[in-house]
């Protein structure tokens, strides 16, 4: 199995090197990493090229078209997706890849870093039953941060929708049209807690905002109000 790894990053210079490092010390090792270089004016694409990875610029502004970008390029058969303020723990892509025959795309929990060690169990905690129940119902729900794509399926379907935000959830509600896709539970990833500026409520707010809200009917388009 080949795994490209993308990583999409707007002036991410300081990020950067923990997500590479994190990457780099996987148990299955990938195929390939990809940064994509969203218009940068820091270092960022500096700091990829000393880690010796592919760098894929990518001029429009926004993380769906910078995924889009990672996706047409990756040269492997799954294209992993993880942001670059995050961090997979060791067995990330051994955990997806051991549930991928058959599926057509995966994802896993995610748990916050550079909050007290409640806050991180509890941010982990909630997440996890958040996919567990959206599992249930058959609603898929993919995070940038912490994903697994068939390429070939992916581009079956468009790929990365060109919004301002979810164009990863949506991502699955396409894919989940063509086959399964699974929630993996064993493949956390750490993401870090600057998504938590303006407090947890703003926080909290925002996700229920970006799950329920579909103002061009990506939900019905992927078959998910027929089930």
């Amino acid at each position: 199995m080949r795994i490209s790894v993308v990583i999409p990053a707007h002036n991410e210079e300081a990020y950067l090197p923990a997500a590479l490092e994190a990457v780099f010390a996987q148990t299955l090792p990938p195929f390939e990493v990809i940064v994509v270089d969203n218009a940068s004016t820091d270092r960022t694409r500096e700091v990829a090229e000393a880690f010796g990875v592919r760098v894929v610029y990518c001029g429009r502004k926004g993380v769906a078209h910078a995924r889009q970008a990672g996706l047409l390029a990756a040269r492997g058969e799954w294209v992993a997706m993880t942001d670059a303020d995050s961090l997979p723990t060791p067995r990330w892509l051994e955990k997806l890849a051991g549930k991928a025959p058959g599926a057509v795309a995966l994802y896993g929990p995610l748990r916050f870093y550079g909050v007290s060690p409640l806050e991180a169990a509890l941010s982990e905690w909630g997440y996890r039953a958040f996919l567990h129940l959206m599992a249930l119902l058959r609603r898929p729900n993919l995070a940038g941060a912490n994903m697994m794509v068939l390429k070939e399926a992916a581009l079956k379907v468009g790929g990365f929708p060109e919004v301002e935000a979810r164009e990863d959830v949506l991502l699955g509600y396409r894919l989940a049209r063509l086959g399964p896709v699974r929630y993996v539970p064993e493949a956390l990833v750490l993401t870090s807690a600057r998504r938590l500026k303006g407090g947890w409520g703003r926080f909290l707010l925002r996700q229920a905002r970006n799950l329920m809200g579909d103002p061009r009917g990506y939900f019905g388009e992927a078959g998910e109000r027929e089930r």
